[in-house]
């Protein structure tokens, strides 16, 4: 399947494998626009910091891949290298530009480098698969192929975008990793939705503990044979939210008990640490 994933630009890059070194070319800066297309949206603060360095102190090594367009030179592939240079003042950058490449194609070919570089966040990912499919009529089977991966995990990936723009931000800031999200997705009712993300942020839950949560607040069954004052119920369900286990209340005409359970000794270090830092 790798092999597979890198054959769309490697192919596209070393194309006349004699004649390669004669497409490298020295352009302007100023003459090269981004790409409109580019997944990515969030380039990272930190790595850009790292890149700029480098480029500052070893020059644009690895050429920009750009297409012949109406209005000029676009970005397919660098443009992260592209603002680095910009920042640095950099006049031109070595480049290699292709002509006939269309929009999927350069779609296609910035998806797949940046997968290839694990510089998406699954957001960003799951957008550019949207658009493959929707804009360019990619079957989830073509994209699978291209990028190295099942038709499943396609779907999967594309299912993200049923979530709520405030879940998935949290998604794209890496507050609640794909596999929360996933969990996420299994819970009907938005309020419900968002409460629970905002308690894997809080109380930093772990996949298996949201998991955990999520089964209780979709327990109908449950929700409909007891018989539990609203008012309790309510309390319980907040408690849960706040703790990030089973919390049971069980109330008596004067007096009752609340259970907390915990699943580990980790487990209850967290839930006493909670609960002696409301005190």
């Amino acid at each position: 399947m790798e092999k597979r994933l890198g054959k769309g630009l490697g192919a596209l890059i070393t194309e006349d494998t004699g004649k390669a070194k004669q497409k490298i070319e020295n352009i302007k800066l100023k003459d090269i626009v981004p790409n409109p297309m580019q997944p990515r949206k969030n380039f990272g603060e930190q790595k850009m910091s790292e890149l700029i360095d480098s480029i500052k102190e070893k020059g644009v090594i690895q050429p920009i891949l750009a297409r012949k367009t109406e209005n000029g030179l676009e970005i397919i592939a660098g443009e992260r290298r592209w603002r680095a240079a910009q920042t640095l003042g950099i006049e031109e950058v070595p480049a290699i530009v292709k002509e006939g490449i269309d929009d999927a194609a350069t779609l296609e070919l910035s998806l797949i480098e940046n997968i290839q570089r694990e510089e998406l966040n699954p957001v960003e990912e799951a957008v550019a698969y949207r658009e493959l499919g929707e804009k360019y009529d990619y079957t989830l089977e073509k994209i699978g192929q291209m990028v190295g991966k099942d038709k499943t995990t396609i779907s999967n990936s594309l299912r993200l975008l049923s979530l709520s723009k405030e879940i998935l931000e949290l998604l794209e800031k890496g507050a609640i990793s794909t596999g929360h999200a996933k969990v996420l997705l299994s819970v009907t009712s938005e309020h419900k939705r968002r409460k629970l993300a905002k308690s894997i942020v809080k109380n930093g839950l772990s996949v298996r503990e949201t998991e955990r949560i999520a089964h209780l607040v979709t327990d109908i069954k449950r929700k409909r044979t007891e018989k539990k004052d609203p008012d309790v119920a309510r309390v319980e369900e907040e408690l849960q939210h706040r703790l990030g286990t089973k919390v049971r209340i069980h109330q008596g005409k004067k007096r009752g008990r609340i259970e907390i359970q915990y699943y580990s000794n980790d487990d209850m270090k967290r839930l006493l640490g909670l609960l002696m830092g409301a005190a």
